[in-house]
């Protein structure tokens, strides 16, 4: 009996200590990758703007082959919507175009349902680079109350990774297509 209330209290001090140490943690989170393709800005900006093209590129979309997923409008121009619904990993949600400046960026708000409920700021951004290259900027910006606010510092390195995957995969296929 006294080795269950040393571990009942040990669980308890580190639950505890978690939500002391989410007291502190930002609340607000951006994560921005970038990537140089070998291709011309506007080739760069007419594939991306589709969310479909996702499929092909992101990390995410290829957690889980047989996601369903439901699109609306017209996609490449604002009000797209691409919602999807997979497994544990890819979770629940939806994407949706707000704004396009042509050959420059594309704004998205992400919206998740599972496995946590949450809202994002996604730009894509392109920029014009030496040789008749591009810039490729992919943010992401969001909030996150107290104490989901702790997953911040869980999970900022595995959204790198994924997101640096995904533009290493955006590039191949670019260019590629030279």
């Amino acid at each position: 009996m006294n080795i269950l209330l040393i571990i009942l209290g040990l669980l308890v001090g580190i639950v505890a200590l978690l939500l002391i140490v989410a007291g502190f943690a930002e609340k607000d989170y951006m994560i921005s990758r970038d990537i140089l393709i070998r291709q011309h800005r506007d080739n760069v900006f007419d594939y991306i703007r589709y969310l479909k093209n996702q499929d092909n590129y992101s990390k995410w979309a290829m957690m889980d082959p047989a996601m369903a997923k439901n699109f609306r409008g017209t996609d490449g121009s604002p009000g797209f919507v691409y919602a999807w619904e997979g497994n544990s990993q890819a979770g629940k949600g939806e994407q949706e175009i707000k704004s396009i400046n042509q050959n420059e960026r594309i704004d998205i708000e992400l919206r998740f349902e599972r496995p946590f409920k949450g809202i994002a700021s996604v730009n894509m951004i392109t920029q014009p680079a030496p040789e008749n290259s591009t810039q490729v900027i992919w943010t992401m910006a969001g909030r996150n109350p107290y104490p989901l606010n702790l997953m911040h510092m869980l999970i900022k390195g595995t959204f790198v990774k994924d997101m640096d995957a995904s533009l290493v995969n955006l590039k191949r296929i670019l260019e590629h297509n030279e």
